[in-house]
């Protein structure tokens, strides 16, 4: 398993090794202590507990150091779990980016850009209606949202207008395409959920 917590520093462009110019996204991760090892017996789930981002010990609270204490790590700040293989690991270790190299596919998983309050034809790509003909100030509306007598309510999760954006999301089959040990870079091809210094998981698949 690969499995770290990093930060989005932001996007730029590098050359692979066919010299293709290919857009990659920076992302600092680890070095990450692992903080508990779940097992089957004794919590019903494999998982390995890991934190990121270090931090003074009087920006915690009491139980984030107390927990943290009993690995015999310092401060830091995010604690993620990672469903996995228990055994490979000990409380202490610290993973870092040489778990991973160039052309393996990981997943990542961030919160994404919150966009506020927006409408159906932003929000859920609707067409709006024709705007000839007197149409009214309702280019943009959605429409009817139900039925009449039967069922007499509006389903759940229809789409209409809403808060939009600032929610988990995972993008799949990002591929590593360079790796700075020196400095705890990973520079990925594509996208990364998510805006500048936000928070991302990052796990092989």
């Amino acid at each position: 398993m690969g499995a770290l917590i990093g930060m989005k520093l932001g996007m730029t462009q590098v050359y692979n090794d066919r010299e293709e110019l290919t857009p990659v996204t920076i992302v600092a991760a680890g070095p990450c202590p692992v903080v508990q090892v779940r097992t089957e017996e004794d919590n019903g789930y494999s998982a390995l507990q890991l934190a990121f981002d270090e931090v003074p010990e009087r920006k915690l609270t009491k139980p984030q150091r107390g927990h943290l204490a009993k690995a015999g790590v310092s401060g830091h700040r995010i604690l993620r779990e990672f469903r996995g293989e228990e055994g490979a690991f000990e409380v202490g270790q610290v993973l870092d980016v040489s778990q991973f190299e160039v052309g393996h596919r990981v997943k990542v998983t961030g919160k994404s850009k919150g966009k506020g309050f927006a409408g159906v034809v932003k929000r859920h790509g609707f067409r709006g209606k024709n705007a000839s003909h007197g149409t009214p100030n309702t280019v943009r509306h959605g429409g009817s949202i139900g039925q009449g007598t039967t069922p007499g309510k509006v389903w759940k999760g229809k789409k209409m207008s809403g808060q939009m954006g600032n929610k988990r999301v995972s993008t799949k089959g990002l591929t590593v395409e360079r790796i700075d040990a020196d400095r705890n870079l990973l520079f990925l091809k594509g996208a990364v959920p998510g805006g500048t210094n936000g928070y991302v998981l990052i796990q092989t698949i």
